[in-house]
């Protein structure tokens, strides 16, 4: 179809059809209210609508007292194992913790060192992906945006997989581990590509190291001279564990666990997922952030002055700033309420970091946006809500800091967060055994039907 363009004739029918619909489709909040439904499969007070059960995860942000909702510390839990305990485990014993985070999600348990290495050899064997697919899918049909083509290159896999339906077990373990691995080299390939099409640059292809985890793999792929610090690797290590999962219920794992219902192959309901977590009310937020604070690092012209930096935060919530949404991205979070311990460790292990790359003053910034946002809300919406940053807030900063480009932001959020999908797939379908069906009331509007030449 030809692009429309504002002139056209084609747009200005497109106008008219918007019109109509909008004058015949109207849902009011009142009409939700009365039907007492839960829109967004949220309760009344923000709190999610069981729909299963999981031993994978669990994310804790408040407490629940005589039917109030009270703020509290956030916690999240891979497996029933704290995720501050495991990044200090794997940093203590310097140690990448990926590929543990793999073994742990999906099997329940820790590994030894034995499945460990084997967890790390599994990956690296299937990391390359199959004869001609970089050229056929990716390199042929070029994406500016690189989550749409791990979408494409996901279902495209199906095609590469001799046995792509069989439900057992024993097949999606199979797979799993191959997505797994694949995820960061249709990232990168996919990246190539776009820079070459879109952005005229060079684009290079660096071979696969043996001994590399998943995230040396990446930066090797991505960096033109393939160096890269120990330092760096670790922490986009630490980013990877700390994405890997968030619990059966946000918008992607929830996406898989709905297509895995209804008995799908995997390659569709990971596909879904990918273009679920590309949405900016997701994983795309983390791209928002970033958007966000280089206005805000734009306009304001001193940013050590608490008050100009707060009154351009009441200027984005008002809507007359950023762009438009009257949100400051980064900020506040379904469940976690005090705080979001992703958020947290990510701005502890970033300060080492920012001192080296010269970033101080960024990432204090950040910092002083963070303390501000709960008051400049208040002020602006008259609602009083404990707010606190989440992970996209500091994500963003330190993808940045390790020189990954900003089309990759979301696209890395992806390559981590495949393990946990890949968890709830295995769990659905080993546990679930009902294809998902919540209802919708049909509104009451009553017509007759009226000939052609009547109307």
């Amino acid at each position: 179809m030809q692009r429309l363009n504002n002139e056209s004739p084609q747009s200005t029918t497109i106008q008219e059809l918007c019109a109509e619909y909008r004058e015949n489709n109207a849902i009011s909040r009142e009409e939700y209210q009365k039907n007492r439904v839960k829109r967004g499969l949220r309760n009344p007070d923000g709190t999610g609508v069981m729909a299963g059960l999981t031993h994978v995860c669990n994310v804790h942000g408040y407490l629940i007292d005589d039917g109030d909702k009270v703020p509290d510390k956030g916690r999240l839990t891979y497996r029933g194992i704290n995720i501050e305990d495991i990044v200090a485990g794997c940093q203590a014993e310097g140690r990448f913790g990926f590929e543990e985070i793999v073994w742990l999600l999906i099997f329940g348990k820790l590994p030894n060192r034995r499945q460990y290495d084997r967890m790390c050899g599994l990956l690296y064997d299937n990391r390359e992906l199959p004869e001609n697919f970089p050229e056929d899918m990716i390199i042929k049909a070029p994406s500016r945006d690189v989550m749409n083509k791990l979408a494409r290159s996901v279902l495209a896999l199906y095609s590469y997989d001799d046995d792509p339906e069989d439900p057992s077990l024993e097949n999606n373990m199979r797979q799993s581990i191959s997505l797994i691995a694949r995820m960061p080299s249709i990232m990168a390939y996919s990246y190539q590509v776009k820079r070459r099409r879109f952005d005229k640059e060079s684009m290079f292809f660096h071979p696969y190291e043996p001994g590399h985890r998943t995230a040396q793999a990446i930066l090797n792929s991505l960096r033109p001279d393939r160096m890269f610090t120990q330092q760096e690797a670790e922490l986009l290590d630490l980013c990877m564990v700390l994405h890997a999962e968030h619990g059966g219920g946000n918008n992607s794992t929830f996406t898989t666990r709905v297509l895995t219902s209804a008995g799908t192959d995997i390659y569709s309901a990971i596909g879904a997922a990918v273009g679920s977590l590309k949405g900016v009310r997701h994983g795309g937020a983390n791209h928002r952030v970033r958007q966000m604070m280089d206005d805000l690092m734009e306009h304001v012209h001193d940013w050590k002055d608490e008050d100009e930096v707060e009154r351009y935060l009441e200027k984005i919530l008002r809507g007359e700033a950023g762009d438009g949404s009257g949100l400051i991205y980064g900020m506040g979070h379904a469940i976690y309420t005090l705080s979001d311990p992703r958020a947290v460790i990510l701005k502890e292990k970033a300060r080492g970091l920012a001192e080296e790359k010269g970033f101080n003053d960024k990432l204090a910034l950040y910092e002083l946006v963070e303390r501000l946002s709960p008051g400049a809300f208040l002020r602006t919406t008259g609602k009083e809500k404990v707010i606190c940053a989440n992970v996209d807030f500091y994500s963003g900063l330190i993808y940045q800091m390790l020189g990954i480009p900003e089309e990759l932001f979301t696209p890395m959020f992806a390559v981590s967060r495949i393990a946990g999908w890949c968890a709830h797939r295995i769990e659905e379908l080993t546990t679930g055994g009902r294809s998902m069906r919540p209802a919708y009331r049909a509104l009451p509007v009553r017509q007759k039907y009226v000939p052609l030449d009547q109307r």
